[in-house]
């Protein structure tokens, strides 16, 4: 069976000489292939203007491919011609590929590109000719994952009409399977829409491969997400078609995560290796996405840890032992420090900054004024800061990305439990104006914490710069996602420092909206018992009629606890609501695909509270229908699928 890695230089582009010394180290570790996602990050000859500008000189790639194959491992470019392309659409001269249309018939600035545009053709024979000499493994991967926007343009709608939506992919899989044959490569492409559309293997061309993904643990099939994670197994019928099956877990981060949570991605991994064994799989493929929040290290590190399940075939399997004979394997330290290492970085786990619900103070922090404690995120802090320490076992010397990384996820736990602290003040604060107490002695020290507040911003400043340069362009860290993040953070704390001088002045602006806390504020429970992709959002209606989304938020969690049909999973919701409309219509929506609960509903600016008059059995109201079970997924997250008006009783205290 081939075992292959994958970079996602798309996402983030790393030294070139970063990369050149780890290839011995993958063929070290008895990887055959690397996958190289490119997009926009390399200069096509045949296609100038495309690159971004910190992309790779195409010499540069040479360089990569031919170091490769130095060390004994060949090169797959992943060419994204379907879903994910975005940097071909961006272009001005080749915008109007995108599938997605105006009302004018104009393309839309973002989107995919139409399987049936007269030039599709044109611009997928120019990247397969160009990354054709890289190709060393005779093969080239087209991506088409993810391709939700498909059957869209008046030209797709036309032959769906005509002979379905399965054969009208499984058609654009053929035309660049014979692009590709024209440059005697074989097509690659990714398995998620054969899952969805499992109509168009018998009608996919004889002699491709496909890659089954999916990134929690599994017993024995991967899960469909969209479809209440349900089991699916392509395996049989790709086999009947004559299709190479490839198993695919992921190595790194979800988004916005700073560090893999090291225990589910080696599940996933061991997961997939148990079922690319059982069913005699042609390769074993383990991808990396969207590192650029994260230090490469650790990413490298789990693919470390993987390679022991064919390097020790014989050896204890579980996370633990697999990342303690990664560290091992990487770091070339001794058995007990490399377990002790495993432990500490499995042990954070459990604090894992992972989900839309911890992730959305990246871009408000008004929205975390809710029924939370602070102190998890206090004890996170603390664990963390033991793990950033010189003298802790999980930061030997040899490793300033792990160190670094502690310290980043320190600072976000930091930030986390700051945050709601702040939250939870300012509705202290107006309480105790509204019973004609002294405000200033509060305010006093909440400006005092964000002094402390700012100490850990900067700690935090110098570990997202310490992570980027361990393996990237050091002049370009500004341009990084972390350097955003904190900057977006130090605007917000400085303007929370402006509203609490304000309210220091003039005691009577406390009841104003904050930077960490609306005039009023709407919480509620969801309850996301069937996880699938739902979207809660709270709307209030306008004087004419019309509803104003006033937040948003994914319910997705990222976690193997989520990835299952039926949870107990339950996340607090916070709003801000202005105090000028606090008395008109408010409604909780949900949009994408499945179901949630609802509950705990409070309307409150801190000193009086507003609750629905719900009678005891419709506590937890019920919002959306079933995940499908079958067909394509309609994915609409411009209209409501189910909505919850909102009324209130009378004011109470709290």
């Amino acid at each position: 069976m081939l075992r292959a890695f994958q970079w996602d230089l798309a996402r983030q582009v790393e030294r070139l000489d970063h990369l050149l010394a780890l290839l011995p180290r993958y063929a070290d570790w008895g990887y055959h292939e690397l996958y190289l996602h490119l997009e926009d990050a390399v200069d096509y000859p045949s296609l100038p203007g495309i690159a971004r500008a910190d992309a790779y000189a195409w010499r540069d790639l040479e360089k990569l491919v031919a170091a490769a194959t130095r060390a004994g491992i060949r090169v797959v470019p992943i060419v994204n011609l379907l879903g994910h392309t975005q940097y071909l659409i961006k272009h001005s001269a080749w915008r109007d590929l995108n599938e997605l249309r105006a009302a004018d018939g104009s393309p839309l600035p973002a989107g995919q590109i139409c399987p049936l545009h007269p030039r599709t053709p044109e611009v997928a024979e120019k990247l397969l000719r160009d990354v054709a000499p890289f190709c060393t493994a005779g093969k080239v991967h087209a991506g088409l994952d993810e391709s939700f926007s498909l059957g869209r343009h008046p030209l797709s709608r036309a032959e769906i009409s005509e002979i379905g939506l399965a054969a009208h992919f499984a058609r654009h899989v053929g035309r660049l399977h014979t692009i590709a044959g024209r440059h005697a490569l074989r097509l690659v492409i990714w398995a998620d829409m054969l899952a969805l559309l499992p109509e168009a293997v018998p009608l996919l061309p004889r002699g491709i491969a496909a890659c089954d993904w999916y990134y929690y643990p599994f017993p024995r099939v991967p899960r469909l997400e969209l479809r209440n994670f349900a089991g699916y197994d392509l395996a049989p019928a790709l086999a009947a078609q004559g299709i190479g099956y490839w198993a695919c877990p992921m190595n790194g981060a979800f988004r916005f995560e700073p560090a893999p949570v090291y225990g589910e991605r080696l599940a996933n991994i061991h997961a997939w290796w148990q079922r690319a064994r059982r069913t005699q799989a042609e390769g074993f493929l383990v991808t990396s996405w969207e590192a650029y929040r994260l230090a490469l290290e650790t990413t490298t590190l789990v693919d470390a840890a993987a390679a022991g399940l064919w390097l020790e075939p014989d050896a204890d399997d579980d996370p633990l032992a697999l990342l303690a004979r990664g560290c091992r394997r990487l770091y070339g330290t001794g058995a007990a420090a490399a377990a002790a290492t495993a432990r500490a970085l499995i042990a954070g786990d459990a604090r894992a900054f992972a989900g839309y619900a911890r992730w959305e103070i990246n871009t408000r922090w008004d929205v975390l004024a809710r029924r939370e404690s602070p102190k998890p995120h206090e004890q996170a802090e603390r664990f963390f800061r033991r793990q950033a320490a010189p003298a802790h076992p999980a930061t030997e010397k040899r490793s300033p990305a792990l160190r670094a990384t502690a310290a980043f996820q320190a600072y976000i736990a930091a930030r986390d439990a700051f945050v709601r602290r702040a939250g939870l003040a300012v509705f202290r604060l107006r309480r105790q104006h509204a019973a004609g107490h002294d405000c200033a002695p509060l305010a006093q020290a909440l400006l005092a914490g964000c002094d402390a507040f700012a100490r850990a911003l900067r700690a935090g400043r110098a570990a997202a710069r310490a992570m980027w340069d361990a393996s990237r362009e050091p002049s370009l860290y500004e341009s990084s996602q972390n350097h955003a993040i904190l900057d977006a953070d130090a605007r917000r704390l400085a303007a929370w420092r402006r509203w609490l001088h304000a309210a220091l002045r003039s005691p009577a602006r406390v009841h104003a909206a904050s930077p960490v806390c609306g005039a009023w504020q709407l919480q509620f429970t969801v309850h996301n018992f069937a996880p699938a992709l739902q979207k809660i959002i709270v709307e209030q209606q306008q004087p004419d009629g019309s509803w104003q989304e006033l937040h948003s938020r994914f319910t997705i969690e990222f976690r193997a606890a989520a990835a299952r049909p039926r949870t107990r999973i339950a996340r607090e919701f916070g709003a801000p609501v202005p105090a000028a409309s606090a008395s008109a219509p408010l409604r909780i929506a949900l949009r994408g695909l499945g179901q949630v609960r609802i509950g705990n509903i409070v309307l409150t600016d801190g000193v009086a509270t507003r609750r629905p008059p719900a009678p005891p059995a419709a506590a937890r109201p019920l919002l959306g229908r079933p995940a499908p079970a079958a067909g394509w997924p309609v994915l609409d997250w411009q209209h409501n699928a189910d909505a919850l008006p909102l009324v209130f009783g009378p004011v109470g205290g709290l």
